[in-house]
């Protein structure tokens, strides 16, 4: 009887240490688990603070760039004006002035002459208002987008127009107009490059939320899986980037090209 009941304890005992024993295991099991999660949890959010970080430094570092790169077109555009301008002026004045000096028969060879230089100095002027970013804020986006087009058709091509679809929405950042316009330089300036394309076109879509900047020419175009990714597209697609647009490039041999910009309004 006494046996019985000891037996009976000791069962009793050894339930309630396995139950113990469990309970220890089940608690040091979720720990481990919690542990482990927040672990994981800090891990992925030091992993995203560091992707973060480095998106930040190269957007700051393609900002940078970007403005080196303005300043410098800014005073290439004040050399061409003010220097190549004037010396292209002066050349002209005095051109004029030995024309008047001339015999009558000898007057019509300067013809051609006066008209290059004219047509030069058109040129100059006009190129260096497109490098001016100060221009281009004074006298538009669109406007600014017309003038380069009509110096081009003045240049190569047959035509070269602009559409305007709906009512014209502001961009978010003026600064942003800027970094538009010279993705559009550089897909018109490999245009006149390489595409041997006759007729460009530029569309403004503007929509509610967003501005569809489409470009296109119909040139010999390039096939996008094998053509190599130059600076000229590297930059275009960086410079959308920085202001938060999504840039895409389309092409097919003998079928022209086509540049997709899609600037968010929000």
């Amino acid at each position: 009887m006494v046996q019985t009941g000891e037996r009976i304890v000791s069962s009793a005992s050894e339930r309630y240490m396995l139950i113990y024993m469990i309970a220890v295991l089940v608690i040091i099991t979720t720990l481990v688990i919690i542990f482990f999660i927040v672990f994981q949890k800090r891990k992925n959010k030091l992993l995203l603070e560091k992707i973060e970080q480095q998106r930040a430094f190269e957007k700051e570092m393609i900002l940078v760039q970007t403005e080196a790169q303005e300043q410098t077109l800014k005073n290439i555009g004040w050399e061409l004006h003010d220097n190549v301008g004037q010396l292209l002026s002066f050349a002209s004045m005095q051109l004029s002035i030995l024309k008047m000096q001339v015999a009558d028969d000898v007057k019509d060879k300067f013809k051609d002459t006066t008209e290059a230089l004219s047509n030069g100095l058109k040129e100059v002027r006009a190129l260096s208002k497109t490098l001016n970013n100060d221009v281009i804020l004074n006298i538009g986006f669109e406007k600014s987008i017309t003038n380069e087009l009509d110096r081009l058709r003045r240049m190569k091509f047959t035509s070269a127009e602009l559409k305007t679809i709906g009512n014209k929405v502001d961009f978010k950042d003026r600064k942003h107009e800027i970094i538009v316009f010279r993705i559009l330089q550089e897909f018109l300036s490999n245009s006149v490059k390489y595409s041997e394309a006759k007729n460009l076109n530029i569309t403004l879509n503007y929509q509610p939320n967003q501005i569809i900047i489409s470009a296109n020419d119909d040139g010999k175009g390039f096939d996008t899986d094998t053509i190599e990714k130059g600076s000229g597209l590297i930059n275009m697609k960086s410079r959308a980037e920085l202001i938060g647009a999504n840039l895409e490039l389309k092409s097919q041999p003998n079928k022209g090209v086509l540049l997709q910009l899609f600037y968010p309004l929000s």
